[in-house]
């Protein structure tokens, strides 16, 4: 699994067996493998729309399933297993384009995706049967090819009693709302906007490609917050649009980065205030989403939080103070101090009222918990490669496996295409 942010090569090792309602799948262990500085340059580039030609693009698509291949068995090496004790490969690919809602395209309107990484070199290389290329067959059905995730979701996470929300925090944020007692039918999912991939962006544009990352958001935490700017950046139009909705580097890439450094140039942000505001839009953008489409009409006790952004402490205590709701469905009165934020009243857009008095009148009974996936048994890091593994299996045994609730397909599809290993 390679991401929006095509930091790295992320494998988990899994034993599944059985089938829905009563399909069995154990993550065995998980590693992430570095892209090459040059290779992560390139995809990138090609992500943000800049000119490629074909021949140079198959290049890329052969490069990279190299490059997946080499991770798979590496991840064996380190876990110390044989390859051939592999059964399947379950590859998502790296997404250099995705538009799930149609759009005009010489006179006709078209939906579309592409995720590179040649799955019949990985098969080749691994001699391990290789199931990728997940998204199109959603799409040919009229859905958005995304999310896929909350198929797995479901199975991992569906509870009798308690409302969940799987929140994933990648390059890009989505939810996955389960209901208390849901049926598949009743599960809805899409992508709330930005995580990572704004934040990434800055800091590397700030340090001038020094780090790729904002570790333990140190710099966002050296920064003050700007409330005048973090109400421009929640007036998104992407945030109002209702699901299903799906959304990438095609629109959070580098023109909005540059509309960013715009606005901080407008606010007068030094580098690290448009860098904490750009963390707390993540957290905001994910609370909005809640408020406006999940919480006036599903009961929710818990978001378990998976993805590099679990590991962003800021991201995190912003969503736990949003969500802190009020056990007597009253009004809560919280005054902050400059140095914090957190989303004012539900069942409306967020603002700037981070840093004021703050009255917020919370749709839930009682306490929403935030925890990390780690602690129902799946590592933040692995949740992703490991709803792939999965997703593959479902694949091989030609049974349907996403949720048109969640992609808004007219009806279930089979995803993926399989490439066979060489006859041994």
């Amino acid at each position: 699994m390679s991401g929006t942010s095509a930091d790295s090569i992320d494998v988990a090792l899994a034993r599944i067996s059985g089938a829905p309602p009563h399909l069995n799948a154990k993550l065995l262990n998980h590693a992430s493998v570095k892209f090459p500085p040059a290779i992560q340059k390139e995809i990138l580039r090609v992500a943000e729309q800049q000119t490629i030609p074909a021949g140079e693009l198959s290049q890329l698509n052969f490069r990279l399933g190299e490059l997946f291949a080499e991770a798979a068995l590496t991840a064996c090496r380190r876990f110390r297993i044989s390859p051939r004790r592999i059964n399947l490969i379950g590859s998502h690919g790296q997404t250099i384009f995705h538009q799930g809602q149609p759009a005009p395209y010489l006179g006709h309107r078209t939906a579309s995706t592409l995720q590179i990484g040649e799955p019949a070199v990985i098969a080749a290389r691994t001699g391990i049967m290789t199931v990728a290329d997940f998204r199109p067959a959603d799409i040919a059905l009229g859905g958005q090819g995304a999310p896929l995730v909350p198929y797995i979701d479901y199975l991992l996470y569906r509870h009798p009693k308690l409302g969940r929300i799987s929140l994933n925090l990648g390059g890009i944020a989505n939810i996955t709302v389960i209901p208390a007692g849901a049926k598949p039918s009743q599960v809805f999912a899409f992508d709330t906007g930005p995580a990572n991939m704004l934040i990434d962006a800055l800091v590397s544009h700030f340090t001038r490609g020094r780090r790729r990352f904002d570790t333990d958001a140190r710099l966002a935490q050296q920064g003050r917050s700007i409330p005048t700017l973090i109400d421009e950046l929640l007036r998104d139009p992407y945030l109002k649009l209702a699901p299903p909705k799906s959304t990438g580097r095609e629109y959070y890439g580098r023109a909005y980065v540059d509309k960013l450094l715009h606005l901080g140039r407008k606010h007068h942000a030094k580098p690290n205030d448009l860098i904490r505001a750009a963390t707390i839009f993540t957290a905001l953008s994910v609370v909005d989403a809640l408020n406006r489409f999940v919480l006036p009409k599903t009961e929710i006790e818990q978001v378990i939080i998976s993805g590099g952004g679990a590991n962003n402490p800021l991201i995190i205590a912003q969503l736990e103070a949003a969500l802190n709701a009020s056990p007597n469905r009253g009004v809560v009165v919280t005054r902050l101090s400059a140095s914090q934020s957190i989303a004012p009243a539900a069942r409306r857009p967020v603002g700037a009222q981070h840093i004021a008095l703050l009255v917020r009148t919370m749709p839930t009974a009682s306490t929403v918990e935030v925890l990390p996936s780690s602690s129902l048994g799946i590592p933040e890091s692995a949740k992703e490669s490991f709803a792939f593994a999965i997703l593959a299996y479902e694949t091989f045994h030609q049974r349907p496996s996403n949720l048109p609730s969640a992609t808004g397909a007219l009806q279930p599809a089979i995803l993926g295409k399989i490439s066979y290993a060489p006859p041994r």
